[in-house]
């Protein structure tokens, strides 16, 4: 079997690609870099003058040799390298008639427990428990919630300052806990947007409250920043979502900055690299939660690392994809249930495109080259 040809796919905010073989397979996957989505197709082309004439089933060596031919990394080089990668595990699944969670070592679980992940912010009391009443009434089990200030001061700064700060996050964590009770998990949102001092003063506070995860606290960017506030929490710490390499996985862990992890399979380079992140924070004990703020791709891309590791924390699934609004995105969606996905059976990764994909749902990129500000007009960390 040989590579023929490697085609894109743009639909609404999310970046596909085709690869096809001489025999008529073709292998799907998506990229991550949703705020410079040319810039990443500009890397897939290029990566295409390489992959065709060549066997698809060399996934490791084609991961390896984009990722080291040349010295330039980040990002954007690595959504593209985890588009290709997810597509030639499509490939070497549906040659081989199997899930690509066969050939990772098999199933661990039947089923993946997920999260909604709202994009939506209530600002009101009332709005924001009715929100999370229905996702319960849903089927969901856990939810997120954002506890990263407001896009805008609502108070001329005084919302933004120490107290004020920490006391609107515990209020919103208060609000919902009354509203759905114990029996529910959260995933608290932060988005890297708290001082070091903040992350520890919320940490301690929020505790009563019983969250599963504090994702974020603060950047990512300096790992002992994340450790201490770790250290001195009760709240388990997520991160890892914008790394772009195994190796900041290894050195986060080995500080012991998180007890649960966040690989964006479309951006750290694919499902092979994905599963090795896995294989780390399994040797130091960590959790491992997908980050998926993306496509139907990714999703089912998650999915089949989930279904064959057995460190799995939870799965997020996004809020752009709650009520059936990306069903038509693909042939057959995937299935949702009492909080949990189902883990699809079919070769592969499990899911197609639609053929109009591109016609119903145009394209437009997230994001912007304007960064948010606080209350001084200092910027914000996004």
């Amino acid at each position: 079997m040989k590579i023929t040809d490697v085609k894109l796919v743009f639909a609404k905010h999310y970046l596909f690609v085709h690869v096809y073989t001489d025999e008529g397979i073709v292998g799907l996957g998506e990229a991550g870099n949703w705020g410079y989505l040319m810039a990443t197709a500009a890397a897939i082309e290029k990566f295409k003058e390489y992959l065709i004439g060549k066997d698809p089933f060399k996934i490791e060596d084609f991961n390896q040799n984009f990722y080291r031919s040349v010295y330039f990394r980040g990002s954007v080089v690595m959504s593209a390298i985890s588009a290709i990668d997810i597509a030639l595990w499509d490939i070497k699944g549906k040659a081989l008639g199997v899930p690509v969670y066969e050939l990772l070592g098999g199933l661990t679980r039947d089923k993946v427990r997920v999260y909604a992940s709202p994009m939506v912010r209530d600002k009101d009391p009332e709005q924001l428990a009715k929100r999370y009443i229905d996702l319960k009434k849903q089927g969901f089990t856990a939810a997120k919630i954002f506890v990263n200030g407001n896009d805008k001061s609502l108070k001329e700064g005084h919302d933004e300052y120490f107290s004020g700060r920490i006391e609107m996050e515990l209020e919103k964590v208060k609000i919902c806990r009354e509203a759905v009770g114990y029996d529910f998990d959260f995933i608290l949102e932060a988005h890297r947007g708290m001082t070091l001092p903040e992350a520890v003063a919320f940490g301690r506070a929020v505790e009563p409250y019983r969250p599963m995860v504090l994702e974020d606290p603060v950047t990512p960017d300096n790992y002992d920043t994340m450790a201490e506030v770790a250290s001195k929490i009760g709240v388990p710490i997520a991160t890892g979502e914008r790394f772009t390499s195994l190796r900041e996985f290894e050195v986060l862990m080995s500080r012991h900055a998180a007890q649960y992890v966040r690989p964006d399979v479309c951006a750290i380079g694919g499902i092979t690299t994905a599963k090795k992140v896995a294989a780390i924070a399994e040797a130091h004990d960590v959790l491992v939660i997908p980050h998926n703020p993306l496509g139907p791709v990714s999703t089912a891309a998650c999915l089949q690392i989930c279904a064959s590791i057995p460190n799995l924390g939870i799965q997020e699934l996004p809020g752009f994809c709650l009520n059936g609004q990306e069903d038509a995105m693909v042939k057959e969606p995937l299935k949702f249930k009492d909080g949990y996905l189902e883990i699809p059976s079919k070769p592969g990764i499990g899911v197609e495109l639609s053929e109009n994909a591109s016609e119903l749902y145009s394209l437009h990129e997230r994001g912007s080259n304007s960064a948010k500000r606080y209350f001084d007009g200092s910027v914000k960390d996004m």
